[in-house]
């Protein structure tokens, strides 16, 4: 019989993060939650591929300057 059971490095994590999330978002309702949810990845969306199009044509410029 083990007296203490101890965590992982990633389950601490994850339960740490879950009583966080718990208790910043006690007062909101699902729909809320779920247009924060959706907000936040359109932002993450549209920088992800802000930074895909500056790489195209940061690419597209040192290949006209070689030639």
């Amino acid at each position: 019989m083990r007296l203490f059971e101890r965590k992982g490095g990633l389950e601490s994590l994850v339960d740490v993060l879950d009583s966080s999330i718990g208790k910043l978002t006690s007062g909101w309702s699902k729909a809320r939650l779920v247009k924060a949810g959706l907000i936040a990845g359109g932002a993450a969306a549209l920088t992800a591929g802000s930074a895909g199009v500056s790489s195209l044509r940061r690419r597209e410029e040192k290949a006209r300057r070689r030639s």
